[in-house]
């Protein structure tokens, strides 16, 4: 909030809005209801989701782990921006683990990345826990150093007692919807912030909503984000 010109209310209110608004709150959301200019209101819910960022929680007991892809529909660009490729190529490949009952870990790999799958478990989820993937064959490394299981998508198999990934998928699905029904795109520069937004309302849910503000307002502390560092 440093040399912010906006009142706190206005601050109290889209903090508001970020933390009960399950599918986001977009920037022309909050320049219509505030009455600020749309570019104000961007600013404000980036530095928000700023605050939503925090060290990664190491992930322990049984973790489930899953990757989706960003990028949008070829049929929905631009005639200049299509490229022709179809499935996950062009898009930008996004981990996220999810242990059972507790936080989700959710980050950006980048393009054409598919090696660093086992990597990124093995920041998120201490050693020799049990992991649930599906078949990826990124996936394979893990077997050295966790208790690796499987489900078989590519043989319609989703559920095998308690394997399964359902749950981390259950956020992907909720990220989506966000993503189609609020922000419509989301650009890789600023892929980063979105995902700490969902994934830090996600691992504040079980709270009341005055908590959720407060715990919002609590990773603020030592943050600033200034608007040449946003658009540079």
């Amino acid at each position: 909030m440093e040399a912010t010109k906006l009142g706190y209310q206005t601050w109290a209110i889209v903090v508001y809005m970020a933390t009960t608004s399950l599918k986001g709150v977009s920037s022309m959301k909050i320049h219509r209801e505030l009455g600020v200019t749309q570019k104000t209101a961007w600013f404000l819910i980036s530095r928000i989701r700023e605050a939503y960022a925090e060290n990664d929680p190491i992930l322990s007991g049984e973790v489930e782990v899953d990757e989706t892809y960003v990028g949008g529909k070829e049929k929905n660009k631009a005639k200049s921006k299509r490229t022709g490729n179809r499935g996950t190529q062009g898009k930008t490949t996004v981990m996220g683990a999810k242990q059972r009952d507790g936080k989700v870990v959710a980050r950006p790999l980048g393009r054409e990345l598919d090696d660093t799958f086992a990597a990124f478990v093995q920041e998120t989820v201490a050693e020799g826990q049990t992991v649930y993937t599906d078949e990826h064959q990124s996936y394979n490394a893990l077997k050295r150093h966790y208790d690796h299981k499987t489900v078989k998508h590519s043989e319609e198999e989703y559920v095998r007692g308690r394997v399964h990934i359902n749950t981390i998928e259950s956020f992907w699905s909720m990220f989506k919807r966000g993503i189609v029904g609020t922000y419509h795109h989301m650009s890789d520069k600023h892929l980063h912030r979105y995902l700490d937004e969902f994934t830090g309302r996600h691992n504040h849910r079980d709270l009341g909503t005055v908590s959720q503000m407060a715990a919002l307002a609590k990773g603020m502390d030592q943050k600033r984000l200034k608007y040449e560092d946003l658009i540079a």
